[in-house]
């Protein structure tokens, strides 16, 4: 009974919106809209009529007859086009197909829709041609009409919906609110953007959005999201805005609609999310699967974490789980995974997600990216099922993964790696070596391009090099290529010094384990960027423009350095507590006793950015979560560099911005 009333598999009517106008009835058919049926009796005698040749063959006759057949019960019409009678009938009204009046043309086009008629049927092929012939001919609400009819069989018709659009271009100051709003449906309906109306829909959105009703909003939406229509963040954030202020009042297949536009538009607007935190929990437990994995997935695609949202969804998928498609399960996991979330019934939540995936198995060979947007969604959150891993990592299944229209090599990459690193006892399949070799050169090349010479990195390696000694102190590289971000490597022996290990060239291996004392003088040096005695500590360029630093941007006060990163100025030659041989030695915390290198410490600084956290959050997102566990269980020491400390760093002066890379590097707490 409860699975009843919730339809957890059903598919929600993207034509509601046709129900909210009386307009629509001249612009759209109703296939259920009640009509009289016609007795049996009469039917047979139609279809006895027509197979013996006798009656009347004129176009309205034959009309009637389509339109009266088109009445029968239910189980009689099912039957009913495979029947001799019915294609002698069809056979008459294609040879005269040009006779017939374009009122006549579409009542039959609209008998056909009650009667199922098959989408290639040769009578639909000759209708089909006959509208496009007549098409300039006909009027607006006609050929919107005769659109929506081929939607309703689930034929495809390109050319007809091409001289349509162009007719609608000709016409578009005559459109009229509902004619828009189904042409929309339409557009989205055909998978197709004419790229001469995408201007016109959008200034036609913004005319019309107050007065659309909210289920127009939501069929505007859903028809530019179908079509994959580019739209203005202008004209995006003013739906949202509407959207926001009236979700209480919004269906939820509406709300989804306008959730997956906000989500191909990538708009993170902070009072719709907001409210939907406040609206959708609630109607979670009567959501079909596609509409609650939709705003799962909204929330995950803008990196947004509302607990409320997630924990409901969780506490109501897995007696609902039977009706995910492979590519729902996937997203699922995905959408979990990238905000790093296990919710209070994890177990329960994660097991029927995999065993899901299990059943679904043999849609993975024609979807194979659902497999590994899944398996990577579980990686995040490190959990690791072998035998769908195995399978993913087999060589015909990779093979498959060539096949698909999305690139797929980073992702079979990265879960690869993490399985070698963090599942030691795996024993199915692997990736080939030279799979990995491509990847790594294409993921280096990428990073050398676009990743090593961004400014923050830049800045922050630059002032290492001068604080610790030069380039043989630090290294800006990938230390795991598979997460395709960077790291600022540092390694420090157990009682705190620099050791050198950057090392380019034989010559270089002199240098091991020299170091460089940070003294108060010295650092003073570094500031003034002058000094008495030459100096081992190359200087950097410095960083660009000053500006107005965020509120709620600056580093922990530590020690005397607190004057500085309380925004107020320290005189040069001030003590700054810089040295690290006088501080208690840095301990090897005893988890990586076994894997660092004897007496020395190896730290990854990270240099993130708000793309490696949840929207205006300081929650890192999942693919972040697994870099920082997988280089801890290497052996590496993670230190961050907060972009909301570094950033607003990057415009003060250096002595602030060295004071606060000591502190990260040597403060032993961290």
């Amino acid at each position: 009974e409860k699975a009843k009333t919730e339809m957890h598999d059903s598919k929600e009517d993207p034509r509601m919106f046709q129900k909210g106008r009386p307009e629509y009835r001249s612009l759209s058919y109703d296939k259920f809209e009640p009509v009289e049926t016609l007795p049996l009796e009469e039917g047979d005698s139609i279809l006895h009529g027509v197979s013996v040749g006798k009656g009347s063959q004129s176009p309205g006759t034959l009309t009637d007859y389509f339109c009266k057949l088109s009445r029968l019960p239910a189980e009689r019409r099912a039957a009913l086009v495979s029947e001799p009678a019915f294609n002698t009938l069809s056979h008459r009204a294609v040879r005269n197909i040009g006779s017939f009046a374009t009122s006549d043309l579409i009542n039959i086009l609209k008998a056909c829709v009650r009667l199922v008629v098959p989408p290639t049927h040769p009578l639909l092929n000759a209708c089909e041609k006959e509208f496009c012939r007549r098409a300039w001919d006909m009027n607006l609400d006609q050929l919107l009409l005769v659109a929506d009819c081929w939607r309703c069989l689930d034929r495809g018709v390109p050319s007809y919906l091409s001289i349509l659009f162009s007719y609608a271009n000709v016409h578009w100051k005559d459109l009229a609110l509902p004619q828009f709003v189904q042409l929309v449906y339409i557009i989205g309906e055909g998978r197709r953007s004419p790229a001469d109306l995408v201007q016109k829909v959008e200034s036609s959105i913004l005319k019309h959005l107050d007065s659309f009703t909210l289920e127009e909003v939501g069929a505007v939406c859903l028809g530019l999201f179908k079509s994959l229509s580019g739209i203005s963040d202008h004209v995006m954030r003013k739906i949202a805005d509407r959207v926001s202020l009236q979700m209480e009042d919004m269906s939820t297949f509406a709300l989804v609609n306008v959730l997956k536009m906000l989500r191909y538009a990538r708009m993170d607007h902070l009072p719709l999310l907001k409210e939907l935190g406040k609206v959708i929990p609630a109607r979670i437990p009567t959501v079909n699967i596609q509409g609650i994995m939709h705003i799962t997935l909204t929330c995950s695609s803008l990196h947004y974490f509302d607990e409320g949202i997630m924990a409901a969804v969780a506490l109501s998928l897995p007696s609902k789980v039977t009706f995910c498609r492979s590519k729902d399960a996937a997203k699922f996991l995905w959408s979990y995974g990238c905000l790093d979330y296990e919710p209070p019934n994890e177990e329960e939540f994660y097991s029927s997600l995999i065993e899901q995936m299990h059943r679904k198995l043999h849609e993975f060979q024609k979807f194979p990216e659902h497999l590994l947007t899944g398996l990577l969604g579980l990686a995040f959150v490190k959990r690791f099922p072998e035998e769908l891993i195995d399978y993913a990592l087999r060589s015909e299944f990779v093979q498959k993964t060539r096949g698909s229209k999305y690139e797929l090599k980073k992702d079979l990459f990265t879960l690869g790696k993490s399985v070698e690193i963090e599942c030691p006892s795996y024993q199915g399949s692997r990736l080939p070596p030279h799979l990995y070799q491509e990847m790594t050169e294409m993921v280096l090349n990428f990073a050398e391009r676009e990743i090593y010479v961004r400014p923050e990195i830049v800045e922050a390696a630059s002032l290492l090099e001068s604080m610790l000694g030069g380039p043989e102190y630090v290294k800006n590289h990938m230390i795991l290529p598979h997460t395709r971000t960077s790291d600022l490597e540092v390694h420090l022996a157990v009682d705190g010094r620099p050791v050198p290990f950057n090392l380019k060239d034989p010559v270089a291996d002199k240098l091991k384990d020299v170091g460089v004392r940070l003294t108060d003088d010295l650092m003073s040096q570094l500031i003034k960027g002058t000094s008495n005695s030459p100096s081992p500590v190359g200087m950097e360029n410095k960083v660009g423009t000053p500006g107005p630093e965020r509120e709620g941007a600056r580093p922990p006060h530590v020690g005397d350095d607190a004057a500085v990163f309380s925004g107020g100025s320290l005189p040069v030659g001030a003590g700054l507590r810089v040295e690290p041989y006088s501080r208690p030695s840095l301990e090897t915390p005893p988890s990586l006793a076994l894997s660092l290198q004897p007496r020395r410490v190896k730290l990854a600084l990270q240099v993130s950015n708000r793309n490696h956290y949840c929207y205006c959050s300081k929650r890192l997102l999942g693919l972040h979560c697994l870099k920082r566990r997988q280089l801890r269980q290497l052996g590496y020491v993670v230190v961050e560099l907060p972009f909301w400390e570094w950033f607003p760093l990057l415009k003060r002066t250096r002595l602030e911005k060295l004071s606060y890379l000591h502190y990260k590097v040597f403060d032993p707490a961290l």
